[in-house]
């Protein structure tokens, strides 16, 4: 992959590397602490950064989840370009929604590279777990929030495989979230 063109995992965990309890709930994304050497993250530096992304890729479940959150918070990932991966039919409301089943290869061959810079797979495990299998991504950008939950869906737990990683970047936060971004050695 070029350097112009990137695709990057992002999720959200807990320490014990859960993206969501049992019951799918993220009400616990709330979670904050208070860390005196953090930096402080403003509404407008998130509102900045998010307009680096590009496109955002999902698989069906998230996206139902999305689609059901949208409902009390509105929908998540704005009018960006959002491909669902998914077999199934699913409701399409927006323009900017488009369903892909198919070639994974193809899809970021001929879609994503010409039109895209900044890529992002925001889950699941499953999807994430193929991109990462056929050399795909290009970075994990892990954001972890200070809980521990104990139980519930992890993330990296069907990856099967052994990938070396170079850590590019860490920060924290007041909150006390710690982001950490790896670059993926191919």
């Amino acid at each position: 992959m070029t350097n112009d063109f990137k695709i990057t995992i992002h999720m959200v965990s807990s320490l014990d590397g859960m993206i969501a309890k049992k019951d799918n709930s993220i009400s616990w994304f709330e979670t904050s602490d208070h860390y005196e050497n953090g930096i402080e993250l403003t509404e407008e530096q998130t509102k900045e950064f998010l307009k680096t992304i590009d496109c955002y890729i999902m698989g069906s479940a998230t996206y139902e989840h999305a689609l059901e959150l949208s409902k009390s918070y509105g929908w998540a990932y704005g009018e960006v370009p959002t491909i669902v991966l998914s077999h199934r039919k699913l409701p399409v409301d927006k323009k900017n929604i488009e369903i892909y089943s198919g070639d994974l290869y193809k899809l970021v061959r001929e879609q994503l590279r010409p039109r895209f810079k900044n890529v992002w797979l925001v889950g699941g495990p499953t999807i994430v777990k193929e991109f990462i299998r056929l050399k795909l991504v290009d970075e994990i950008r892990l954001s972890i929030l200070p809980i521990i939950l104990g139980d519930g869906l992890p993330f990296f737990n069907q990856i099967e495989q052994e990938h070396l990683l170079h850590l590019k970047e860490t920060r924290t936060y007041k909150s006390g979230m710690v982001e950490l971004c790896y670059e993926i050695k191919k």
